[in-house]
């Protein structure tokens, strides 16, 4: 069976997580910190804290802005759960707002509906490595957080300048905050934690306060340092046969009745897995790819909606998509054969 989820371990990371193990350096350390300057380098950013789980790094985030409790924070209806979990136990209002059909992203007009439901801040994820115009929503007025778990690697082109070479601005860095999840199924993996970052030097401070009286239990340990340390390393190597992968399925896919979600307009999405929104029902199609021997997994089985269920009010599009979206295999370690097997697979779907 070709599994749905890989997280592109090879033997570089198990060298790396073995020899902090034979040094017995395994809690936050060095690791933790060759880490942040990674990411520091990668995206670029002002500052960076290495925590054990994006639901960690989101308190730490409304605790910088110093929000008072029951404030309204809009976050959308496929967020995945930890989000409304962190904002309803530090005492915040969670706004759940829809999502458009075609990206499974926030947009502007539920934003607004979302402000005008009280919502002063939103965490906005960024699904299936879409980035959307983020100008637009800087325009509403409210500070913006970015999760980029899934889309690590994405960006938008800028206008050139005469004479000058094409410059990007990357996901991560348009948000007051960014959140990049390290857990098994994110695009960058550490077997778990996140990277809270801080684009702008004047967030960096209120960040690097709260960092230096984080206690150890909050900060990531070097063990999955050392692992998600490789992976951002290796990312762009890995991210070009993803991106070849994804080509050949969505031509595969065209030949059916299923479709993607949009991609990233004047840029580019990142990959991590291969998500079709079915015209068919999931029973079916999963029943077909199980007998030619593929693992597919709903794309949204951890979000809101999924967790709410029946009781999601006023989001139809996320509800439907939660529904009817999928998981593909996709991963740089897939091979040219099992590859070529969820092509012809992709293009004959029920």
């Amino acid at each position: 069976m070709i599994q749905t989820y890989s997280s592109t371990i090879r033997r570089k990371e198990m060298d790396a997580v073995l020899t902090c193990m034979v040094d017995e350096k395994i809690g936050p350390g060095e690791m933790a910190r060759r880490l942040v300057q990674s990411v520091k380098e990668f995206f670029p950013v002002d500052g960076a804290l290495a925590l054990r789980s994006p639901a960690i790094a989101l308190k730490y985030v409304l605790r910088a802005f110093g929000l008072e409790p029951g404030t309204g924070i809009i976050v959308s209806a496929l967020a995945p759960l930890w989000q409304l979990q962190a904002v309803q136990e530090l005492g915040f209002k969670p706004i759940i707002t829809d999502v458009s059909p075609d990206t499974a992203c926030l947009t502007v007009e539920a934003l607004e509906e979302g402000i005008r439901q009280g919502g002063r801040l939103i965490i906005f994820t960024e699904t299936a490595g879409y980035l959307p115009d983020f100008e637009a929503i800087q325009a509403l007025g409210i500070p913006l957080v970015e999760d980029i778990s899934r889309s690590v690697g994405a960006f938008h082109n800028l206008p050139a300048k005469e004479g000058e070479e094409q410059q990007v601005k990357r996901a991560g860095t348009y948000g007051v905050f960014s959140i990049m999840g390290l857990e098994e199924g994110d695009a960058v993996t550490g077997g778990g934690g996140a990277v809270l970052m801080a684009p702008a030097r004047r967030e960096w401070s209120i960040l690097k306060r709260l960092g230096e009286e984080a206690p150890s239990t909050d900060l990531l340990p070097d063990l999955n340092s050392a692992l998600a340390f490789i992976q951002l390393k290796e990312f762009s190597r890995n991210e070009v046969v993803r991106q070849e992968l994804f080509a050949a399925f969505q031509k595969a896919l065209m030949a059916g009745r299923h479709k993607c979600l949009m991609r990233t307009p004047n840029g580019s999405s990142s990959v991590s897995s291969f998500t079709v929104v079915l015209n068919s029902g999931l029973k079916d199609v999963r029943q077909y790819a199980s007998r030619k021997g593929i693992e597919i997994q709903p794309t949204f089985n951890s979000s809101i909606a999924a967790f709410l269920d029946e009781e999601l009010e006023g989001c139809i599009n996320a509800r439907s998509l939660y529904l009817r979206t999928v998981d593909f295999p996709l991963y740089p370690r897939l091979g040219s054969t099992h590859a070529s097997t969820i092509a012809k697979v992709l293009g004959t779907l029920p």
